[in-house]
Formats: structure tokens, C-alpha cells, sequence
């Protein structure tokens, strides 16, 4: 016997609120702290940094383009920002606003009506994802 669709979805959304409300209550003070550690870019091994770029931008651009878990496929690529502008590209500045910028609202207001993730939501229930 399987649970009615209407249990499933509320169980569904129960479960990503309180993923929500338990992601607020990380200290920011570990957060920094991770800040601070990951911006050392050069302790890492060049070839596996490649690596991960490749992927990283062939993964989550697809992602982004569906609009399929946009929220997550953001925080990759602002990481990638700060990296690039840290220590490739310092005077690109500008260039990397404008994408941070997108990649902010993107990530603070989701794909839009027009995405996987809206046609999700709707399927589950959801009034906003």
C-alpha cells in the first residue's frame, strides 16, 4: 500500500522546510571560517582544480540553462567567481559583478515560471519553491 500523492507532497515540502530552517541556523562563524580556508586556492593541486572547472561548468551551466536545480547550480559558479577573480583575473572586475550579480538573483529568486524547477513544483504542489 503506497501513501495518497497529497501525503507524499506535503511530506515532500515538510522535508525541504526544515533543510531550510536548519541551513539557517549554521553558525556564520564556520562559514567564514570555510571562507577563509577555500579562497587558498594555490595549496591545491592545478590539475585537479582543472578538473573540477570542467565539470563544474559543464554540469552546472546545464542545469542553469534547464533551469533544473537552479539554486544549487549557483553557488558552484559564484565560488568559481571569487576564485577567478581572486587569482587569475584581478582586473575583470566588472565583468564578474555582472555575473554575480545574475547568479545572486538566481539563487535568492530561483529559475522563474519558465523553468524545470517551476514545472516541479507545480507537479508536487508547491505554491513557491
Amino acid at each position: 500500500m503506497t501513501a495518497p500523492a497529497s501525503s507524499r507532497q506535503t511530506w515532500s515540502l515538510s522535508v525541504i522546510d526544515t533543510l531550510r530552517h536548519r541551513l539557517s541556523r549554521v553558525p556564520l562563524s564556520l562559514l567564514q571560517l570555510l571562507m577563509r580556508v577555500a579562497i587558498e586556492v594555490p595549496l591545491f593541486d592545478p590539475t585537479l582544480m582543472a578538473r573540477m572547472a570542467t565539470f563544474n561548468e559543464l554540469t552546472f551551466s546545464t542545469l542553469l540553462f534547464l533551469g533544473l536545480a537552479t539554486r544549487l547550480a549557483t553557488v558552484p559558479f559564484l565560488g568559481m567567481i571569487v576564485v577567478i577573480q581572486t587569482f587569475v583575473y584581478p582586473n575583470a572586475w566588472i565583468e564578474h559583478l555582472v555575473w554575480t550579480s545574475i547568479l545572486l538573483v538566481l539563487l535568492t529568486r530561483g529559475g522563474g515560471a519558465l523553468s524545470v524547477d517551476h514545472l516541479l513544483a507545480r507537479r508536487g504542489g508547491a505554491t513557491r519553491l
